[in-house]
Parts: C-alpha cells; sequence; structure tokens
C-alpha cells in the first residue's frame, strides 16, 4: 500500500503546482515562473523546520506567504510584457531562481553534523516526518488536506465575482479595460494567489522528500505546471487534477514498464488528447 500512498502524494503535490498556474492561465497568460515559487517555498519551509526547529504547519505558511510575496514583485515588472515575452521574461526568472539555490549555501551544526542547503549538493536532513513518526498514509493524507482546501478556494473564487473578473480579462483585455477593470491589478493578484499556492506545494515537497536541489526545480518542471490546467482545461479546477492523475498516475507510473520508450509516447499521448479535446479534459466541446 505504501506505493500506493506515495504515487497519492505525488499527485498531490503537482495538483499544487498544477493550481497555482491554473490561476494564472484564467487571466490569459502563460507564467514559467510557477516552479520558481515553488523552489522558494520548498527551501524556505525546509529551513524552518530544519535549522529554526518549527512545526511543519507554520513553516509551510511562511513557505506559501514568501512565494506569494516573490509572486507578487515579480508580477508588476514581468506583466508590463505580453505573449512570448512574458513567457521568456518567466523563464528568466525561474532559472535565476534555480541557479540562486545551487550557489546557496547556509549551514549551521546541529546534533554533531552540519544541516543546511548546500549549494550543488542540496539540501538534506528535511526529516521532519520521519522524526515525528508520520506513516506514509498520515503523509499522504496531510499533503491532500492542502489539496482539497486550495482546490476548494479556488472552485469558489472561480464563481465569485472574482472568478468572472480574472475570466473577462483573459477572453478580452480591452472590454475589461473599457468597463473600468485595472489589468495590472488583477494579473498581478492572480499572479500572488498563484505563488502562495506554489509555495505551499514546495513545501510539502521537501518534505516528503526530504532531500531537495535545484535541479528539481528545472524548466521542465515549469513546464508540467502550465500544461496541467491545459490539458485538463480551464473551465473547472478538477480539470487539473484529473490531468494530474492522467500524467502521474497513467504516463509516468503507468506506463513505467515501457522504459525510455515513455518518453516517446508522453508527447505522442499529449498531442492525441489534445486533438480530440483541444479545450482540455474538462473543457467545452468543439474546436
Amino acid at each position: 500500500m505504501d506505493f500506493y500512498f506515495g504515487l497519492a502524494q505525488t499527485v498531490g503535490i503537482h495538483t499544487l503546482l498544477g493550481l497555482s498556474a491554473y490561476i494564472v492561465l484564467l487571466t490569459g497568460q502563460v507564467s514559467l515562473a510557477q516552479a520558481a515559487f515553488f523552489a522558494i517555498g520548498a527551501y524556505a519551509a525546509g529551513m524552518l523546520t530544519v535549522l529554526a526547529g518549527w512545526h511543519v504547519v507554520p513553516a509551510l505558511g511562511a513557505g506559501s506567504l514568501l512565494g506569494a510575496v516573490t509572486a507578487c514583485a515579480v508580477g508588476f515588472p514581468a506583466l508590463r510584457v505580453k505573449g512570448l515575452m512574458l513567457v521568456v521574461a518567466t523563464l528568466a526568472f525561474g532559472e535565476g531562481v534555480r541557479l540562486f539555490f545551487f550557489n546557496f549555501d547556509y549551514q549551521v551544526a546541529k546534533g554533531g553534523i552540519r544541516v543546511g542547503p548546500l549549494g550543488g549538493e542540496g539540501f538534506r536532513q528535511i526529516r521532519f516526518f520521519p522524526e515525528h513518526g508520520w506513516t506514509t498514509a498520515e503523509v499522504m493524507l496531510f499533503i491532500w488536506v492542502f489539496v482539497i482546501g486550495v482546490m476548494a478556494l479556488l472552485w469558489w473564487l472561480d464563481r465569485s465575482r472574482y472568478g468572472a473578473v480574472l475570466r473577462s480579462v483573459g477572453e478580452d483585455e480591452v472590454a475589461a479595460q473599457s468597463v473600468g477593470i485595472n489589468l495590472t491589478a488583477v494579473k498581478v493578484s492572480a499572479m500572488t494567489v498563484g505563488g502562495a499556492i506554489a509555495g505551499v506545494g514546495g513545501g510539502l515537497y521537501a518534505h516528503y522528500t526530504t532531500h531537495i536541489e535545484h535541479a528539481n526545480f528545472n524548466v521542465l518542471l515549469a513546464t508540467f505546471a502550465i500544461a496541467y490546467p491545459i490539458v485538463g482545461g480551464l473551465r473547472t479546477v478538477f480539470g487539473t487534477l484529473a490531468a494530474v492523475i492522467f500524467v502521474q498516475a497513467f504516463l509516468v507510473e503507468g506506463l513505467r514498464f515501457l522504459g525510455d520508450w515513455r518518453n516517446l509516447l508522453f508527447g505522442a499521448l499529449i498531442i492525441l488528447a489534445m486533438n480530440l479535446r483541444p479545450h482540455g479534459l474538462f473543457g467545452r466541446h468543439g474546436a
């Protein structure tokens, strides 16, 4: 059963990653910075539990807050550009954060050993769950409390006036601006919420893997972040969850017996899914 609990943990973490991009995509913006916010939350939460001795819950809150603040700060200059320029700008920021953690060295002596981030060797000893006797099932449930909470929040926001504003900006910026909507405020707020979600997801990721390094937060992870809501469809948050299950449970784990052939099938199945459902698995019908 531990295998299935572990798979559920992975699905939960990637669902949070996808949801962090979902709210940004509602505004019509494509950001590749989600992996950076994910990394910031991972390192921040890990350092607070390992170096400062915090409980995991406030550490996750701090990681989420730091992710939100960073996303807000990045949002103002980045969202001045659109389309491919925004993709390039956020990609550059994400790579900058990854390289920062590649060179980040902050270790302290604790229990006779030195613990903390060690540049390219990564950040080990994130042992909160094992040290407190948490089982794989308990960790899985803990992760899914956050997943369900975030999905419920986004589901509610999507049906509120705020959600209508997000979608109106995504569908027609000129029309939205003509009725008095502040485009910058809406886009930055969506980026900030997405950063907060990515931050808490990164903190959970750091604690369930117990070891993180800069290579975990590369452009592939950023691509996954935007692929999940696109494949699942932007009509509902449940589309992102369905896409994560499709990719992580079926393509990555279900086809593991195919070895390297999965790399060929991965792109082909995604293309097939997008051709059959051009608006996503949970999107509207039609081209």
